[in-house]
């Protein structure tokens, strides 16, 4: 009897799992299909109400989107940042954690501690001064380049993460590649880099994501320089006509453009990015 109870408990937990799943994957998902169907409908037909699906589908939406709000500029700068800002965010963050991870140096428990207590204080738009004003001095502020810098931050997040990783791998083979006559730099690319592609590839993902996603950052850098505006940027100042009529289908038709990159990223990253999250789970 004990036995049939344990089993009977276990197959409601698994019934109110999946179901639990269910419900949250209806929510996670919908809004992305809802914003796919409502890309090919009217404004009207959106604003308006009515059928989920399109009772026409109209195609012309991504032509406007892309040839008469220039998504194609925009969608380029929007990859240039994201890409800028995901390769400096995986140098940064490796190097900076491989430091703190296997380096002893004066005053880093300091630095380390005051480093991790970031983590629970939001600056928010609080920063965006500043880092104006330094973009400003080095002349950089109406450029790709500015708003790269800008948008990559000090990544304390991934120096964490990528540090509790470093952790995880064996102090051995530091010992061995020294002992073969490799520098620290030798050893820290050749050996140490390539065991951390894993936690590389969740930093990788949510870069990426956060510099496509920006866009109080890129719009205050972009508003006196609109050539280097981002394709977020763009969608949302889309959002007026000429005539102050919102253009809902439009927008639509341009968030849904802009999910495209992240999906792609995640179907070549996914693997490595579960497998990055597990390992932070276990042994972080």
């Amino acid at each position: 009897m004990a036995i049939d109870s344990i089993k009977a408990r276990h197959n409601i937990f698994l019934v109110f799992s999946y179901i639990f799943a269910v419900v949250m994957s209806i929510f996670t998902v919908f809004p992305i299909v809802y914003t796919i169907l409502g890309s090919f409908k009217t404004n009207a037909e959106l604003t308006q109400g009515g059928s989920f699906f399109p009772s026409v589908w109209h195609f012309e939406n991504y032509a406007k989107a892309f040839i008469e709000n220039d998504f194609i500029t925009y969608g380029l700068n929007s990859i240039i940042v994201s890409v800028g800002v995901l390769i400096i965010a995986v140098f940064t963050a490796s190097a900076a954690g491989y430091v703190f991870a296997r380096k002893d140096f004066i005053g880093k428990k300091i630095i380390f501690s005051a480093y991790s207590a970031l983590v629970f204080i939001a600056m928010g738009s609080v920063t965006l001064y500043p880092t104006y004003s330094v973009l400003t001095t080095l002349h950089i502020n109406k450029s790709l380049l500015g708003l790269i810098l800008a948008l990559v931050g000090g990544q304390i997040t991934n120096v964490l993460l990528v540090t509790g990783f470093v952790k995880t791998v064996p102090v051995e083979l530091d010992e061995a590649a020294t002992i073969d006559g490799c520098s620290q730099y030798r050893t820290f690319f050749q050996i140490i880099f390539p065991l951390l592609r894993p936690i590389l590839a969740v930093v990788a993902l949510f870069s990426f994501r956060t510099a496509w996603n920006d866009y109080l950052t890129s719009f205050i850098i972009s508003i006196f320089t609109p050539r280097i505006k981002t394709l977020t940027v763009a969608v949302v100042q889309m959002q007026y006509s000429i005539n102050a009529a919102a253009e809902w289908h439009v927008m639509l038709a341009g968030a849904s453009i802009a999910i495209i990159p992240i999906l792609i990223l995640y179907m070549f990253a996914h693997k490595q990015f579960i497998n990055g999250l597990t390992a932070g789970a276990v042994k972080g």
